[in-house]
């Protein structure tokens, strides 16, 4: 976290030479934007078929989805309460669903044009397989063997991004050369170079992969590749082809598209689009284990499960 900050404190004050501000043709995509929407990843059973929602049709989903979420309702067992956890409160997922161009959209997928991610390829559905067998053979041999999420290094903010429970902020920080993705989710941020240079060689591999970025007229074009197979996005692996795209829709939205290209992991690839909103509320760090308890508790509970005998 130090160093993002030093990153970003560093860079931001680089911005009063002239030799860091954006090119003049560059469009403006700087600012803090919001992307929390109630759109599904994946379209819903109850619009097959469908793939744009009349005013009304979308008045009634953002109900039916705003209830069904809140998770201060007190309408089953205790059990049920329980699982809620968190008070509504926490949650920050949003209030609309998605409209891009002026349609509003059953799903963020866009293509394939069903609204659903493509099936996994017999490669693919090995490697899933296998990742749930050594869960279940390897619950919590160690820290390790949980998820990326659940021991808060990387979820949700990408790359690709996609909205989650809350902190669906993103802070981009514009520069001639170079551009600045900042996540409010993990706080992770990413420095994507603009100025023509290669992705470097495959041997160099990270969780966010290696970004390089390029105009594209009026959308700004990230290519990411080199990522690990620690990250498994959707099922995908180390040779995950990610491509992003971002572009002034208006004054208020930044339409974020990607799509992902894995032959390995699926039969084609997949597109999503995003709209991003324009907000003056600020980027705050995520302290995602500070005081959390969680993680040693599993960890313990496991313990105590193999001395009884009952794994």
């Amino acid at each position: 976290m130090l160093a993002t900050i030093a990153l970003l404190t560093m860079m931001t004050a680089g911005r009063v030479g002239a030799d860091q501000a954006p090119a003049a043709s560059a469009p403006d995509i700087e600012g803090i934007w919001n992307y929390s929407t109630l759109t599904p990843l994946e379209r819903p059973a109850e619009f097959a078929g469908k793939e744009f929602l009349t005013p009304k049709e979308a008045a009634d989903f953002t109900k039916q989805v705003l209830e069904r979420t809140n998770m201060d309702r007190r309408d089953g067992s205790a059990d049920a309460d329980v699982a809620r956890a968190y008070n509504d409160a926490w949650y920050d997922r949003g209030t609309r669903v998605a409209t891009v161009y002026g349609k509003v959209r059953t799903s963020l997928v866009i293509d394939p044009p069903d609204g659903h991610l493509p099936a996994l390829t017999a490669d693919g559905q090995r490697r899933a397989a296998e990742r749930a067998q050594a869960r279940r053979d390897h619950p919590a041999d160690g820290p390790e063997d949980r998820s990326l999420a659940e021991r808060c290094l990387s979820f949700n903010a990408g790359p690709p991004m996609l909205p989650g429970p809350y902190n669906n902020f993103v802070q981009i920080l514009q520069f001639r050369d170079h551009v600045v993705i900042a996540n409010e989710m993990i706080h992770d941020a990413r420095v994507v170079p603009l100025d023509g240079r290669p992705h470097r060689a495959s041997s160099i591999r990270t969780w966010q992969g290696d970004s390089v970025g390029r105009w594209e007229g009026a959308t700004l074009v990230v290519d990411t590749v080199n990522f690990t197979d620690k990250t498994a996005f959707r099922g995908a692996n180390e040779r995950l082809h990610l491509v992003e795209r971002f572009t002034r829709a208006d004054a208020r939205t930044l339409l974020y598209e990607f799509t992902v290209d894995d032959p390995a992991s699926f039969t084609k690839p997949w597109t999503v689009a995003l709209p991003m909103t324009k907000s003056s509320d600020q980027i705050y760090e995520y302290a995602c284990h500070e005081g959390n308890y969680a993680l040693p508790d599993i960890l313990r509970g496991a313990r105590a499960q193999e001395q009884s005998g009952r794994r």
